[in-house]
């Protein structure tokens, strides 16, 4: 005889019930989900956007997805209600006027800067020659850094701009995988190895310990014996990589 886990159980009695009390026992049960997706956001905002405040967003998200949540179709409810969670914070984030005008210029000049040397040098530059692109210190780039500590605008701001694109995938979670799409996938996981040789070997380490191994900033900061604001600076530099290397499957490798 099959053992019905305490999430199932309490799945069956809603679904039967709707009780409002079995309705917060399943919220309790998906908050560490609100939490995983919400410090997968939070690499993005830096310190701009508190992650007691995306995990509050989330919330609302999580509640939403299980009020319209048709668990007699057999769906896995965490693929589902990730979405609802994501969206829920970053439609919150949208209504806020969170990146001041100054970071987003020293941000553009970053990119512009990086994007000119990948031109000349490839994907092996250093911070020295992005400073020295941008006609000012090793110093005070770093400074720069840490103002636009948001780990990476120009994602974020994608992933608010692809709002209708979030919902719609809510829909998409509950197609049936083709045959197709299987071969979509091996295609796109030899993409991605492929893609990681553009990366030096630190900003590989990263993307696999926080992608692969499932490492938060702190726990790689500690394996690496560097700071997290140096994680979060290989991370950003990581994934603009990536993002050129993979155009539309980038979006798959982030999902």
């Amino acid at each position: 005889m099959a053992v019905i886990d305490n999430k199932e159980r309490l799945w069956i009695e809603y679904n039967h019930s709707k009780s409002t009390v079995i309705r917060e026992q399943i919220i309790i049960e998906y908050v560490p989900l609100v939490k995983v997706v919400a410090g997968r956001l939070s690499i993005y905002l830096g310190s701009n956007v508190e992650y007691d405040d995306l995990v509050s967003y989330g919330i609302f998200g999580l509640i939403d997805a299980i009020d319209k949540f048709d668990y007699g179709k057999g769906i896995k409810f965490e693929t589902y209600a990730s979405l609802r969670i994501r969206g829920s914070i970053l439609d919150q984030i949208r209504k806020l006027d969170w990146i001041p005008r100054s970071v987003r210029q020293k941000q553009k000049a970053i990119d512009a800067a990086i994007k000119n040397l990948e031109k000349e040098l490839g994907p092996n530059y250093s911070d020295e020659d992005i400073a020295k692109e941008l006609g000012i210190t090793e110093d005070e780039y770093l400074i720069w850094l840490g103002q636009t500590n948001i780990s990476n605008i120009s994602s974020i701001e994608d992933f608010l701009e692809q709002g209708n694109e979030v919902r719609a995938s809510v829909n998409r979670a509950y197609a049936m995988v083709e045959p197709e799409k299987v071969v979509e996938d091996r295609e796109l996981k030899d993409k991605i190895v492929e893609a990681l040789d553009c990366l030096t070997e630190k900003e590989k380490k990263v993307v696999l310990l926080y992608y692969y191994e499932d490492l938060t900033l702190k726990e790689i900061s500690r394996v690496m014996e560097v700071s997290e604001s140096r994680v979060s600076q290989l991370h950003s530099k990581a994934l603009k990589k990536l993002k050129n290397e993979l155009g539309e499957g980038f979006a798959l490798f982030m999902g």
